[in-house]
């Protein structure tokens, strides 16, 4: 099943970041991620989502997933931005539309 890594993000850095895109790109390249959502700005209407960009990345599943989160590469890349990026990262498998069904 599908699953995802959604990231609110922000920047306290612009140098950091674009030493840190670069190996985090690659890095869920090699993991077979792919980017859905890549935005500089969001418009929060409900709720609280305090930091101003959004990622979500698809990977074929969630063990995927933790190996990309734990794998060599992207630990450089958490190195890069620590100090010089919040981030909050949520986990999650998808269900894909065809399977969904509202309970009755």
């Amino acid at each position: 099943m599908p699953a995802y890594v959604i990231a609110n993000v922000e920047v306290l850095d612009e140098e950091a970041s674009w030493a840190y895109a670069p190996v985090a790109q690659q890095s869920i390249l090699d993991h077979g991620g792919r980017y859905l959502v890549a935005g500089p700005t969001s418009d929060t209407v409900e709720g609280s989502w305090d930091l101003p960009r959004l990622l979500i990345i698809e990977f074929p599943d969630m063990d995927r997933i933790r190996q990309w989160y734990d794998s060599p590469e992207y630990r450089r890349a958490r190195r890069i931005r620590e100090g010089k990026m919040r981030i909050r990262l949520l986990f999650t498998e998808g269900t894909p539309p065809e399977g969904f069904t509202l309970p009755t």
